[in-house]
C-alpha cells in the first residue's frame, strides 16, 4: 500500500466533503475571508484550474512552490496541487498544518516506486547515489540523496562529479533527457507520467503541418520522439517563460493543459495550441488527478481544514535531507 493509499484508508466515512455548501455562497469572497481569519496561504501548481491558478496567493512549478513552501509565514499551507506536493510542503513545514483539497489528488509519476523498491535498488548498485525527481512520495524521498525539479536537474546533475554513479528515479523519459544533455549515463527507474507519455508524434506532427509558423514546446517528461521534433524544452515555468518572452506568435504545447490559463494571460496576443495525444476522442492533456481540485472542494478543506497532511516523523527528516540539498544547489537559478 502507498503512502497515499493509506492516507485514504485513514480518512473517516463521513468527512468533510460530505458536507453541504450553504447554496448561493460566494466562494471566492469565503476562501479570501477565511484566508485572513486562519492565516492561510494557498499554494497552486499551474496545472490546476483556471479559477484556483486565479485565487492563489502563490502559482508556480515544483521548485517555485517548494520555495515559497520552505519560506511562508503562514499557519495553514491549502496545497493545490497533488499528494507529493502537499508532503513536500509538510515536510518543509512539520509546526505548520498542510491540507490537499482532494486527498485523492495523487500522481501516476509518483505511484510508480517506493521506498522499498528505491532500496532493493541501491542495494544492486552500491556505489551509486539516488537522484529522485521531486514528483514521488515521502518514502522515495527518503532513500534519495538530492532531490531535483525538472528546472534544476540538469543543474545539479552538471554539478555532481563526473565519475559518480547516479540512479535517477522514478521518471525515465526525464532521466533520458538529462542524460542526453549532460552526457551522463545514469540507470533510470522504469516510471513514467500517463499524461506526458500521451503525446502522439504523428498526430502532433500533424498540427505541425497545419501551423507551418507554429513552435513545438514540451516539457522532458514526454516521450523521447516528441522531444527529438521539439523547438524547445523546458519546465512548466520555462515553457511559460519561453511563451512569453520569444518572437514568434503561435505555440504548440506539449505539456498539461492547465497551463494555457497563464500563458494566456501573459501572452493574450500569441495563438496556443494543446498538442494532440493518442485519445482521438479526446484531444485533451488533462492531468486527472490535478484537476480532482475544485473550487468547493477548496472552501471546504479551508473551512475544516482537512485533509491534513501527517506522517511520521523518521521519513519527514530523512526525506528533508536531499529537499534542502536541492534547495541549496539550485540556489543560483531564478
Amino acid at each position: 500500500m502507498t503512502m497515499l493509499e493509506k492516507a485514504v484508508a485513514a480518512l473517516p466515512i463521513k468527512g468533510y466533503l460530505n458536507m453541504e455548501i450553504p447554496k448561493g455562497i460566494n466562494l471566492v469572497e469565503e476562501i479570501n475571508k477565511m484566508r485572513k481569519e486562519k492565516n492561510a496561504i494557498i499554494l497552486a501548481h499551474y496545472y490546476q484550474t483556471g479559477d484556483i491558478q486565479d485565487i492563489a496567493d502563490f502559482l508556480g512549478d515544483s521548485l517555485q512552490l517548494a520555495r515559497a513552501a520552505e519560506k511562508t509565514n503562514a499557519d495553514l499551507i491549502v496545497f493545490c496541487g497533488v499528494h507529493f506536493m502537499a508532503e513536500t510542503a509538510k515536510i518543509l513545514n512539520p509546526t505548520k498544518k498542510v491540507v490537499l483539497p482532494d486527498l485523492l489528488a495523487g500522481c501516476s509519476l509518483a505511484d510508480s516506486a517506493s521506498g522499498e523498491g528505491i532500496r532493493e535498488m541501491k542495494k544492486k548498485y552500491p556505489n551509486a547515489i539516488v537522484v529522485s525527481y521531486i514528483n514521488c512520495d515521502s518514502t522515495v524521498k527518503a532513500e534519495s540523496d538530492i532531490i531535483v525539479t525538472s528546472s534544476n536537474a540538469e543543474h545539479i546533475i552538471n554539478s555532481l562529479p563526473e565519475n559518480q554513479e547516479i540512479i535517477f528515479a522514478p521518471d525515465k523519459n526525464l532521466g533520458r533527457y538529462i542524460n542526453q544533455v549532460t552526457g551522463r549515463n545514469m540507470i533510470l527507474w522504469d516510471g513514467a507520467c500517463i499524461v506526458h507519455e500521451a503525446f502522439s508524434l504523428e498526430r502532433i506532427a500533424q498540427q505541425m503541418l497545419e501551423h507551418p509558423k507554429a513552435k513545438l514546446i514540451a516539457h522532458p517528461e514526454a516521450q523521447k520522439p516528441v522531444l527529438q521534433v521539439a523547438h524547445y524544452i523546458g519546465s512548466t515555468a520555462n515553457l511559460l517563460n519561453y511563451v512569453v518572452n520569444d518572437s514568434s506568435q503561435e505555440f504548440i504545447v506539449a505539456t498539461e493543459e492547465g497551463i494555457l490559463h497563464e500563458m494566456r494571460k501573459r501572452a493574450p496576443h500569441k495563438t496556443l495550441i494543446p498538442a494532440l495525444t493518442i485519445d482521438d476522442k479526446c484531444n485533451c492533456s488533462e492531468c486527472h488527478f490535478m484537476k480532482l481540485n475544485t473550487m468547493e472542494k477548496l472552501y471546504l478543506c479551508m473551512k475544516y481544514e482537512q485533509p491534513e497532511i501527517l506522517m511520521e516523523e523518521e521519513i519527514r527528516l530523512k526525506a528533508l535531507k536531499p529537499i534542502n540539498r536541492m534547495l541549496e544547489m539550485s540556489k543560483a537559478i531564478k
